[in-house]
């Protein structure tokens, strides 16, 4: 007997970028389990109906990695959720706005370095971040959810790790990262101080982004596997322990 895929995208009013990590093919071939892992936007902006929907999806646990300032603008929604803090503040935008102050014209090109800028300090800045989250991973499966503003940067890095630390081909972890394209809906009220064609960038991923992330793992760790062990806490023995926990038998 034959039973439907889940849905990858969770259609919700409040947020866009909610998704499933479940499916995609990891060690061996095994799939990793649906309903375990989420990547998401923000939780603040959630209706009753949202709620209720995502309560029905079992959701146990969430992991944010906006700022302070972001948390308090937009409080998660979820009565009762907890949620574990793995600030990262972000930095684009004001070095999108120094870069203006100081009389450059902002252009999309100019946007596109501060992004990949960004996702290199993801790597050696931020690492403390994304070790805590394997450390909440490791707890045991409960489902939980991990999500930033967009849903899209922050996130987007610690999925492709997640996926990768899990088996997943880095060909599969970048799909999955660019789903946000078709999915991420663009705030009504995104800065109009900046430039159309740097919001432009801003608001959506490309695949240089992750990449100049990947890259500088590949070069100045040796690759995921040492970056994973000696920079995230998750060598052989926790990777094994991951599988176990979201990887089907």
């Amino acid at each position: 007997m034959q039973t439907s895929t889940p849905a990858r995208s969770i259609r919700l009013t409040g947020a866009s970028n909610f998704r499933d990590l479940g499916g995609y093919a990891g060690h061996g071939g095994r799939t990793l389990k649906w309903r375990r892992l989420f990547r998401s936007d923000h939780l603040g902006a959630l209706n009753d109906a949202d709620i209720a929907l995502l309560k029905a999806l079992g959701l146990e646990r969430a992991c944010d990695f906006r700022g302070a300032d972001e948390r308090l603008q937009q409080v998660c929604a979820i009565p009762g959720l907890p949620v574990h803090s793995l600030a990262i503040d972000p930095t684009v935008v004001q070095a999108m706005k120094a870069l203006m102050g100081s009389g450059g014209i902002l252009s999309a090109s100019d946007t596109v370095r501060l992004m990949q800028d960004t996702y290199r300090a993801f790597v050696h800045h931020h690492a403390h971040r994304f070790a805590e989250l394997f450390v909440h991973l490791l707890r045991g499966d409960g489902p939980l959810v991990f999500h930033c503003t967009a849903g899209k940067d922050r996130t987007g890095f610690a999925a492709a790790l997640v996926l990768m630390s899990l088996g997943v081909s880095r060909t599969v972890a970048m799909q999955d990262y660019l789903l946000t394209n078709a999915l991420y809906r663009m705030p009504d009220a995104a800065s109009s101080s900046l430039p159309q064609e740097a919001l432009q960038v801003l608001w959506r991923v490309q695949e240089g982004f992750l990449n100049a992330a990947l890259e500088a793992v590949d070069a100045d760790f040796g690759g995921l596997s040492n970056y994973l062990d000696t920079a995230l806490g998750v060598g052989r023995r926790e990777r094994e322990r991951l599988a176990e926990l979201y990887l089907q038998p």
